[in-house]
């Protein structure tokens, strides 16, 4: 049985390849498909390192020529997820961590938050989730918010309870850790500005539908729905993937103790806060004077490392970055590969024919879900509101009045944050809580159903009543 797993990516991907292809796909498209559809095999089970599935995905269709017969053209698809600004992003939030770590100045800020808020894990749980929703109306980039300001600071926190990814992660850890993701998925649906994709989908509906989506529009019908979700996620994690320490009375008492150890705060330390800061100034800020916020990360990272907040020895032998960077940068080109071979168009295709006679109100929650959950397919929110939100649009346009259409557009475009929970994959900042090691794989596409399942079902309760 156990070979039977491990080798089920490639078994699965062959006896797929070798089934009648369907009518109006390629021969190419098709075995295209069926090996995507064994890397998410892969992701699951995890045979080998998730990084080295997508790795051996890129390869194997490059090789084989199914996105393009031209081997140029082969090997720059292949790559083109490392030219993605996304992939540095994360990479430098995992450096903003380590300089964190390094100076110390993670250890004070978690001790501050013990001291004011840890009497119960819960307690800490809603600190995370707070600290995401100020900073969410102001980011855009829900990687550079999560990953990079949040994570830093909860990365230092379960160290100092004995929970580690090898020691009892159940403590506290792997609580703390959902919280973050899931708390940055509501809030990047909450607002507007939450989320790059969000700016991206509303172009892509006003060029589709003539609609212009207001920021104070968004907010009047996101807000009533997302308000109640947000105040309950770090509650529904503390039910549904409880830590075993529920209180800490002493934590308190020991983290005063402790930022009385450690005496007052260095200059390496003040100087990680100026970096840190200054990565959140050019991040909320930095559009407006034309800085890109990949380009800001990379900017404070250089920094960090000229004034030896890290060394460059930090940098090269980081090996979760590396793992990462590699890991999402193949799965973004994986994803989008389905789009370059027609896969994408087919689906759309069947679907309109299957939605044809059925009610437009139904139709229009058909497609919410649908579009929710084919997000399981894409490493990238970008790439799934750039390849299926004008698909979905089409397909919806003959089916309903134009009022309708222009209120099921808003609904595909404000659920494109909470899809973000469904994989270790699914939205920037979700491999950098993944990869801290907490949750283990298999654990993390089961929360990620369930809480996807009552992500989704708001938005579907939402999509019934507005439009």
């Amino acid at each position: 049985m156990h070979r039977i797993v491990q080798f089920s990516p490639v078994i699965v991907t062959i006896l797929m390849a070798l089934l009648p292809i369907p009518e109006g796909l390629s021969p190419e498209a098709w075995y295209y498909l069926s090996i995507f559809v064994g890397v998410v095999v892969g992701l699951i089970v995890e045979p080998v390192p998730a990084a080295l599935v997508g790795l051996a995905g890129v390869t194997v269709v490059a090789l084989l020529g199914l996105v393009d017969p031209s081997p140029t053209a082969s090997r720059a698809w292949a790559l083109s997820g490392f030219s993605n600004s996304v992939i540095w992003l994360i990479f430098a939030a995992f450096m903003f961590a380590l300089g964190y770590q390094k100076t110390g100045l993670g250890k004070r800020i978690s001790l501050i938050l013990i001291k004011y808020l840890g009497k119960n894990t819960l307690g800490l749980g809603y600190a995370i989730a707070c600290a995401d929703g100020i900073l969410s109306p102001f980011m855009p980039s829900n990687t550079a918010r999560s990953a990079g300001t949040i994570y830093p600071v909860v990365s230092n926190i379960p160290p100092m309870f004995n929970s580690t990814p090898d020691h009892d992660p159940r403590k506290i850890g792997a609580y703390l850790k959902w919280v973050g993701i899931a708390s940055t998925c509501v809030t990047s649906s909450m607002f507007l500005t939450a989320l790059a994709p969000n700016l991206l989908a509303v172009d892509i509906i006003h060029k589709a539908t003539g609609l212009h989506i207001s920021w104070g529009e968004w907010a009047s019908v996101m807000l009533p729905a997302m308000i109640p979700l947000f105040l309950l996620t770090p509650w529904l994690a503390y039910i549904i993937y409880p830590p075993t320490q529920k209180k800490s009375p002493e934590a308190p008492h020991w983290a005063a103790s402790e930022l009385t150890r450690m005496g007052p705060i260095t200059r390496k330390e003040l100087m990680m806060l100026g970096y840190a800061l200054l990565a959140l100034t050019l991040w909320i800020f930095g559009k407006r004077v034309g800085v890109d916020s990949t380009m800001a990360a990379i900017l404070v990272l250089t920094l960090m490392v000229l004034t030896r907040i890290i060394s460059w020895e930090d940098v090269i032998t980081n090996k979760s970055a590396w793992n990462v960077l590699v890991w999402f940068a193949t799965l973004v080109a994986m994803a989008s590969g389905l789009d370059k071979t027609g896969i994408l168009q087919w689906l759309g295709a069947l679907v309109a024919t299957d939605l044809q006679g059925l009610p437009p109100a139904t139709v229009a929650l058909m497609l919410v879900i649908l579009f929710f959950v084919l997000h399981y397919f894409f490493a990238s929110t970008t790439a799934h509101t750039t390849a299926l939100l004008p698909l979905v649009l089409a397909i919806a346009a003959p089916l309903m009045p134009a009022l309708m259409l222009q209120k099921l557009a808003l609904m595909l475009a404000a659920s494109l944050g909470l899809m973000g929970i469904i994989t270790p994959y699914a939205t920037g900042p979700a491999p950098i809580w993944y990869g801290s090691g907490f949750i283990s794989q298999a654990r993390w596409w089961g929360l990620g159903a369930i809480f996807g399942a009552i992500y989704l079902g708001t938005m579907a309760v939402l999509t019934s009543i507005y439009i």
